[in-house]
């Protein structure tokens, strides 16, 4: 008798201690409070991009929360790989009819599953609850197609300049400057690259934009040198790239670029994977997630080994944004509980908590303000570019052709050594092709 007492007792402490983490968790009015013993069960699917551990987790913790406050909803989470399996999945789902009730939208891409009709506008909830005004302005332009909002964002994303302090100290270079609103340009940066590059010895000046890679990666790191140039994909009203991916601005972008390998010699097209934290590469150009992945680095210290320096400019600052962010079918028969997890999730208190696990950017203001490190040396300068220097990639159901055009605009420049003119030329009938199908 005396054991059974015990066990409990354990499972009613256990129980409150449960309860009182959700309660504490997320502030305002909770679902624990209302009374769900008539409320319909709901199974919600949701298909999301496979991340880093610290991502997988994050939102492994916001389900079991939710469910703990919404005991009438279940959400059946799948991940997948995010490069091409994820989206591969995603739309043979629906192409089969049987979409997630949920899903994680990379944001440049939101045009093409609205465009399609397969994704439901989410305008009147979040107008209604999402807080639109604690959302940073450039966030919310990126998840809105056609004046309706589609997504609801949770974290955000940047690029920056890291640098090797031995390797500028070695050189007599001074420290770049920390403040967001005071970037190097890109001459200052080739002046300093040419300093201190020497392949001879094992020592690389430069990385300017992750390399030659596949997937998202090469139109994310690699368009804001146009837009650095004052020049841009498309129009304005997303008709054309004639005039504007091959305008002199863009030319003078890839003409800088390609110098940097082909004329300079300060950037090579194959670079051994470590080579910054082994002290052979002066500059890179890396995300904000980067920050967290080089922590796990042993004996490579933030201010000790390395610096951070806000992104290079030209005529203009900019840097890019964007990140994956929820969305809901527009074939789900729960759409107002999809809603209610969305919005669980982009609350501040799941923001909060996203970041506080993955160290992303957070996409409201209110988490920003509540956080003195997001204020501070060096996530201040994600956080200010993000404010107030960055763009977003073109919103349109062309965007993966636009994506892949200009990875293979890149690459005719540097590994193909095309003349910056032809490429560009061929990169606009490329894109103009697409946009004639939209």
């Amino acid at each position: 008798m005396k054991k059974k007492i015990t066990v409990q007792m354990a499972i009613i402490f256990f129980g409150i201690a449960a309860l009182s983490f959700y309660i504490l968790f997320f502030n305002g009015p909770k679902e624990a409070d209302i009374d769900h013993a008539d409320a319909e069960q709901v199974e919600l699917t949701f298909l999301r991009n496979l991340g880093n551990p610290a991502y997988n987790q994050a939102y492994e913790q916001l389900v079991d929360a939710f469910e703990a406050t919404h005991p009438h909803i279940v959400i059946n989470m799948k991940s997948i790989h995010w490069a091409h399996e994820y989206e591969l999945r995603l739309r043979t789902e629906m192409a089969a009819g049987n979409p997630p009730d949920i899903m994680s939208i990379d944001s440049p891409t939101l045009a093409v599953y609205a465009n399609a009709g397969e994704l439901l506008s989410i305008d009147k909830y979040m107008k209604k609850e999402g807080h639109l005004d604690d959302i940073f302005e450039h966030t919310l332009n990126g998840v809105t197609y056609q004046d309706e909002i589609y997504l609801a964002p949770v974290g955000e994303s940047s690029i920056a300049l890291f640098y090797n302090k031995h390797l500028f100290k070695e050189a007599g270079i001074p420290y770049p400057s920390e403040d967001p609103d005071n970037p190097m340009t890109w001459d200052e940066v080739l002046e300093i690259a040419k300093k201190i590059n020497n392949p001879e010895k094992g020592v690389y000046a430069i990385d300017p934009a992750q390399g030659f890679g596949e997937g998202e990666g090469p139109a994310y790191f690699k368009m804001p040198f146009l837009w650095q140039f004052g020049a841009d994909v498309l129009s304005p009203d997303g008709s054309t790239a004639e005039g504007y991916l091959n305008s002199e601005e863009a030319l003078a972008a890839l003409q800088f670029y390609q110098d940097l390998y082909l004329k300079h010699r300060v950037a090579t097209v194959e670079l051994p994977p470590g080579l910054f934290e082994s002290n052979q590469l002066a500059m890179t150009v890396l995300g904000s997630w980067h920050v967290k992945e080089l922590q796990s680095v042993p004996d490579f210290e933030l201010g000790e080994d390395y610096g951070i320096a806000p992104l290079p400019k030209a005529s203009d600052q900019v840097a890019p944004n964007g990140g994956w962010a929820l969305g809901i079918s527009s074939k789900s028969n729960y759409p107002d509980e999809a809603w209610e997890f969305i919005k669980f999730v982009t609350s501040f208190e799941g923001v909060k908590k996203h970041y506080e696990i993955t160290d992303d950017i957070p996409a409201r203001y209110s988490v920003v303000n509540e956080l003195p490190e997001l204020n501070e040396y060096p996530k201040n300068i994600f956080i200010e570019q993000g404010r107030n220097y960055s763009k977003n990639r073109p919103v349109t159901p062309a965007y993966p052709v636009i994506s892949n055009v200009i990875k293979e605009l890149f690459e005719d420049v540097v590994i193909n050594e095309k003349d910056v003119k032809e490429a560009a030329d061929e990169a606009v009938e490329k894109i103009n092709q697409a946009l004639k199908g939209v």
